[in-house]
């Protein structure tokens, strides 16, 4: 027989090994999205952090915002998640202090693959980097996530696309799907015709993993995104249950 023992006389649920930070903005989170729980297969914790709006995290880099994360990473670890992530790639500003402030793994940015996908290539290949703003994308941000000067990156932005900009960035209430797919598989193809030495492509954008397939099938490189992140992670929290034969 198991035994289980309570983990906290305060909390009367558990299970949600993955806690996510997300922004205080209102855009459709699509199936795919970070911030819609049906992406996952298995259970996720929100934690939205009032005040965040996405120019303040994107064009300001507020730091005034790193306190309201902390203190969401606090309250994501005191209700039983075992790691936290975040659901906006630009909160690489935030990786190093709010993984100090806690007792739990944190990975805040689709970025932190960076480095490891540098491993795997040859010396001569590069990486795109596809971000919901290219132009806001600082060495702050790189430096914060350990990506180093000498990682050749290929970087491009969803900014003058006309649909994911007024959706995303401006909030204005609606997101075409088939839209936004059609102007990220065109960054992405164009990009890698730009510099044929992209080997693998990272969607920083949160927003961005719905179309991960569509921009794998156009230019038959590898997509990272933050979905692989937290995949990833959360397979190292819950380790599979083999069974089979042989």
């Amino acid at each position: 027989m198991t035994v289980y023992r309570i983990k906290s006389k305060s909390r009367s649920w558990d299970g949600e090994a993955i806690g996510i930070l997300i922004l205080d903005a209102a855009y459709p989170c699509i199936p795919g999205n970070v911030g819609n729980a049906t992406t996952f297969d298995f259970p996720v914790r929100y934690k939205e952090v009032k005040g965040s709006s996405i120019d303040l995290l994107l064009k300001e880099r507020d730091p005034s915002l790193l306190e309201p994360f902390i203190q969401g990473a606090k309250e994501l670890e005191a209700e039983g998640v075992r790691a936290i992530t975040g659901a906006c790639g630009f909160m690489a500003l935030f990786q190093r202090q709010i993984s100090a402030a806690v007792d739990v793994p944190v990975f805040m940015s689709s970025l932190l693959q960076v480095p490891f996908i540098w491993q795997t290539l040859k010396h001569d290949q590069k990486i795109g980097l596809i971000s919901a703003n290219a132009s806001c994308l600082t060495q702050e941000h790189f430096i914060s996530v350990g990506i180093s000067k000498e990682i050749p990156l290929v970087i491009r932005g969803m900014e003058d696309q006309e649909e994911f900009r007024s959706s995303v960035l401006e909030e204005k209430g609606t997101l075409d799907s088939d839209k936004v797919e059609r102007e990220v598989t065109e960054v992405a193809t164009k990009m890698v015709a730009d510099e044929p030495a992209v080997a693998a492509i990272v969607l920083e954008c949160s927003d961005l993993p719905p179309y991960a397939r569509a921009v794998q099938l156009a230019t038959g490189r590898p997509v990272f995104d933050f979905i692989t992140m937290i995949r990833h992670v959360q397979s190292a929290l819950v380790p599979r249950v083999y069974d089979g034969y042989m």
